[in-house]
């Protein structure tokens, strides 16, 4: 596993507490069933999310979700949809199960055709805050200026 992986994961199992659900015993060792859910953790692996960009507009979620659970463990496959159209960015995303999955899935998937289209996928990155952040939304008239 990646350095950064296991540091998250690390994080993830010490963040978890396990007080509550600890069965109550005479000795100091603890019940195989009492670590199961960060051993549950590290087999897994944190699910990844991949960009999807450069397909068809006929595409459906459906139809990208099959496309990629070939690969592996698809949990969610979303398209990003124009607004004022109601059609297809020819864009979206694709969470897979796990890290391993994800790589296979950009392996086998980037540069392929879907649905007559080249696809290009890779990692999401995060949003970035864009220009919706960048500008205060306007509330009403402009407050008075002090003048000088």
């Amino acid at each position: 596993m990646k350095p950064s992986t296991m540091a998250a994961m690390r994080k993830l199992s010490n963040n978890i507490t396990f007080s509550s659900r600890l069965p109550k015993f005479s000795s100091n060792i603890l019940s195989p069933s009492s670590v199961v859910p960060p051993l549950v953790i590290f087999s897994r692996g944190i699910a990844s999310k991949l960009f999807v960009g450069g397909f068809s507009f006929d595409t459906t979620e459906q139809g990208l979700s099959e496309a990629f659970s070939q690969h592996g463990q698809v949990i969610e496959a979303k398209i990003v949809m124009d607004r004022v159209s109601d059609r297809s960015k020819g864009f979206g995303f694709v969470t897979c199960a796990s890290e391993d999955e994800a790589e296979k899935a950009i392996a086998e998937m980037d540069g392929k055709e879907l649905n007559g289209r080249v696809v290009f996928v890779d990692y999401a990155k995060p949003r970035s805050g864009g220009s919706r952040n960048s500008m205060p939304i306007a509330r009403g008239p402009p407050e008075p200026s002090p003048e000088s």
